[in-house]
């Protein structure tokens, strides 16, 4: 759980520009920032008539996906072709994989159809990284969200979020709640809150769904949802991911919901223009209350 810019070089080229993108540990301020404005010059072409630009023209994005998930799936193709690029996604529960080919036979076969990019999602944390080790010079490789270490473009979307709503983050109170033991956003968001700026980042969980030494990550821990809330600025809840849960972590769903559930009324303890995110899929009446998932800040 301890940070490390061990995977820095990896992701860098000589001139400090981004060769892969596999985790916002060791990235510096600049690059972020500078992702942000990138991210944020590219929100208007979602409101064309035509939502295409020729960024990626003559390009391939291959999408590799180990893991089941529709969502993030689908917006790494939408994304791709918005830029132009030709799309192939691998289906990996038809593939060779599940005949028992290993990942680097995988990526052997995958090179072979010329693309130049991977958007890899796995459900073993590293394996985004393994690839980047092995696959040719001239092909980047995105992170897609591997096993419980890392979610970057999420993490830097999150950041986005923040920056369009609240303007920066170094005066900001952000609180992370939830399941944040599985949950690779978290540990994204933490890092670039972090490298951005924030000084007041807490944890808001119960003692089993906190991983040892978060305090590394220059977080503040909460055990009680209510004194954690006090006066933030940002609410950022965690699904609890019982696919990943093994052994009684929690009494119950409702037992979570009843301590540290976001209603209505433990949100009023945040500042008053205070904004609820969520990566999704939302638990309703698990980890977040209706009424405060549709609410006009959220």
């Amino acid at each position: 759980m301890t940070p490390t810019d061990a995977k820095r070089p990896l992701q860098l080229n000589d001139q400090g520009q981004l060769r892969h993108f596999l985790s916002l540990d060791g990235l510096p301020r600049e690059l972020l920032s500078e992702l942000l404005e990138t991210a944020d010059s590219f929100l208007e072409v979602g409101a064309r008539a035509v939502k295409k630009v020729p960024l990626l023209r003559g390009k391939t994005v291959c999408n590799v996906f180990f893991e089941n998930s529709t969502r993030t799936r689908t917006t790494f193709e939408l994304a791709a072709q918005r830029l132009s690029a030709d799309v192939i996604t691998l289906n990996v529960s038809t593939s060779s994989t599940s005949k028992g080919e290993t990942l680097f036979d995988t990526l052997r076969n995958l090179e072979a159809m010329a693309a130049d990019m991977f958007v890899v999602r796995h459900a073993d944390s590293g394996a985004a990284h393994f690839i980047a080790e092995h696959v040719c010079p001239n092909v980047a490789v995105i992170n897609g969200g591997d096993g419980r270490h890392g979610h970057p473009t999420q993490g830097m979307l999150d950041m986005l979020t923040i920056k369009r709503h609240k303007g920066g983050f170094e005066n900001l109170s952000v609180a992370i709640v939830g399941d944040i033991l599985h949950s690779r956003v978290a540990r994204s968001d933490m890092l670039a809150l972090k490298t951005l700026g924030c000084q007041d980042i807490r944890v808001i969980a119960p003692k089993t769904l906190l991983p040892v030494g978060i305090e590394q990550y220059g977080v503040r821990v909460f055990h009680n949802l209510a004194e954690g809330l006090k006066d933030v600025d940002v609410v950022i809840m965690l699904r609890l991911q019982k696919e990943r849960m093994q052994g009684g972590l929690l009494p119950s769903e409702g037992e979570f919901y009843r301590l540290y559930g976001l209603t209505e009324q433990r949100l009023a303890l945040a500042k008053p223009d205070a904004i609820v995110m969520h990566p999704g899929p939302i638990n309703r009446g698990v980890e977040i209350e209706s009424a405060v998932a549709d609410g006009a800040s959220r």
